[in-house]
């Protein structure tokens, strides 16, 4: 039973850390986006007119490159907002928590490594390759990644 209540915790740290992942991504994209509206609003008409056009059109692709970043992140948003809290199943899913013989995943957003003082676990989502290999498996079951084999022991 300890071992459930240490899973259950360690899930829940996991989740905390994909929404921050989130919050921070969203924080610096937000950040980048003002940064280049000061620099938009401040550019002011010089001599070397094509020089100042030029300027400007670079200011505005790379305005253009952190909308579609802010895109991406609102998606990312969205599918960890349907991230289910309490899920307990016996098949790989959304939202569990899977301790393999090798690895510990979170299966949610990819947010890379999140570590507390005794475990380390790999957030991913369940369109990468190791998420689609696990996704739907059970305990007991083995995948095959990077040459190596691995065994689902638990999942929370």
């Amino acid at each position: 039973m300890k071992k459930i209540k240490e899973f259950e915790t360690l899930k829940n740290e996991a989740y905390k850390y994909c929404r921050q992942f989130v919050e921070e991504r969203l924080g610096r994209i937000l950040a980048q986006i003002k940064e280049l509206e000061t620099a938009l609003t401040s550019e002011t008409k010089s001599s070397a007119g094509d020089k100042h056009e030029t300027g400007r059109a670079m200011i505005q692709l790379e305005r253009e490159k952190l909308g579609q970043q802010l895109l991406e992140l609102e998606k990312t948003q969205q599918l960890l907002s349907k991230v289910p809290k309490d899920r307990d199943s016996q098949l790989v899913g959304l939202g569990n928590l899977v301790i393999t013989d090798s690895f510990i995943y979170y299966i949610a957003i990819s947010a890379g490594e999140f570590k507390n003082s005794t475990n380390s676990v790999y957030c991913i989502s369940a369109a990468t390759p190791i998420g689609k290999l696990i996704y739907g498996k059970s305990i007991g079951d083995t995948f095959h990644f990077n040459g190596k084999t691995s065994t689902i022991l638990t999942i929370r």
